[in-house]
């Protein structure tokens, strides 16, 4: 395996920290404390081309390879202090772009990525229910075919982008008979008739990125909608999940390491007992364990973008990135908190937002039971 970037993609590393940097960070406090989603930060996302990189060129985007994904969303994550923002972000391109990009049919492709890369059409994804969540495929939404249109009905939760999006990739019954294998997936616009969203949902952490729930009454999607064949839905599932554990949590690995610089400027400013804390072990010894964390946490998510890189599938490794990286990034928010003391702990400085944000990681694409789950499957257990 080998690790090593080339000059190319380590000075696009830094271009896009310093974009983000730049132009990410206005009223984050405020956009938390109400709720709101930052359209100005999705602009000048759209504008420098995030959502494009992993889509090829005939259709507006850069064509760039998962590692070169994995560094510039590690560069989000560590520059962008909106984490919610830079959910949305992930959610419209692993959940919807990529599972267009590799399932799609070539008028699907035409019809929808460009629009995606410019981000003037923004995606979601549509595969939890009120009793379906980490049992994904006990879902009870159905679509019967009737002529040329799909009927759906039933009721998705906690969807990602919901109230902003305007395609969703949504998961239904074609055959309740053959289980798992009789899941289909959908591309659904939001002005098809028998579509609506709920009111956003307000949420513990990622409180700018917006979530909600969805309704299909007697949805009428064309046939042409449907994405791969009846049935195809696991399979598309199961894709989408690789990239979004590989990619999503670069993110995390980002923040992280933005954590670790914060503790370590403060653990040597801030003085107790007449010397910088980070003298006392209690402290350096939080900091020793999130480098830790931070450092296999990026080998085991460079060894999974690695892996796609060779055309392999990555089922395992991308389960066990997701999980160590999650219940990292919660770990040392909790470590950060503990570090900045009473500052650690009030909403202006950051920190305890991260620690809010973290927790959901643990939750998304997959809890870290599942994963668990998962990783013990493949041992034959």
């Amino acid at each position: 395996m080998n690790f090593s970037f080339t000059e190319e993609q380590m000075s696009f590393k830094e271009t896009v920290i310093k974009f983000a940097q730049r132009e990410l960070n206005n009223n984050v406090n405020e956009l938390d404390k109400e709720g709101k989603f930052s359209w100005e930060g999705w602009e000048k996302c759209a504008d420098f081309g995030i959502y494009g990189l992993p889509i090829p060129k005939k259709y507006k985007g850069f064509e760039e390879d998962i590692l070169t994904c994995v560094l510039a969303m590690q560069a989000l994550g560590y520059a962008c202090e909106d984490n919610g923002l830079v959910f949305a972000i992930n959610s419209h391109m692993w959940t919807c772009e990529i599972p267009i990009l590799n399932f799609g049919t070539d008028e699907q492709k035409e019809k929808y990525l460009p629009g995606m890369c410019k981000g003037k059409l923004i995606g979601g994804h549509a595969m939890t229910e009120s009793d379906s969540g980490s049992d994904a495929f006990s879902l009870k939404t159905t679509a019967v075919k009737k002529g040329d249109k799909y009927i759906l009905n039933g009721t998705k939760m906690f969807v990602s982008n919901a109230p902003i999006a305007d395609i969703l990739l949504v998961f239904a019954i074609t055959d309740k008979s053959k289980g798992f294998a009789g899941v289909s997936a959908f591309i659904v616009e939001k002005g098809y008739p028998g579509f609506s969203v709920g009111k956003p949902l307000e949420k513990m952490g990622l409180r700018t990125s917006p979530t909600g729930e969805v309704i299909l009454q007697n949805c009428e999607v064309p046939v042409e909608n449907r994405l791969g064949k009846e049935g195809a839905g696991a399979a598309i599932f199961n894709a989408e999940m690789e990239w979004e554990r590989s990619c999503l949590f670069a993110c995390h690995l980002g923040a992280m390491e933005r954590q670790l610089e914060a503790c370590i400027k403060y653990a040597k400013e801030r003085k107790q007992f007449g010397k910088p804390i980070g003298k006392f072990q209690s402290i350096s010894n939080k900091i020793a364990d999130m480098k830790v964390r931070l450092e296999l946490s990026s080998l085991i998510l460079y060894k999974v973008a690695w892996l796609k890189t060779q055309g392999k599938k990555a089922p395992i490794d991308s389960a066990i990135a997701k999980l160590y990286l999650s219940e990292s990034y919660v770990s040392s928010s909790l470590d950060a908190v503990q570090i900045h003391g009473g500052y650690g702990y009030m909403k202006e400085f950051g920190i305890e937002r991260d620690l809010r944000d973290s927790i959901a990681g643990k939750i998304y694409s997959g809890t870290s039971e599942i994963q668990r789950n998962i990783i013990a499957s493949w041992l034959g257990l």
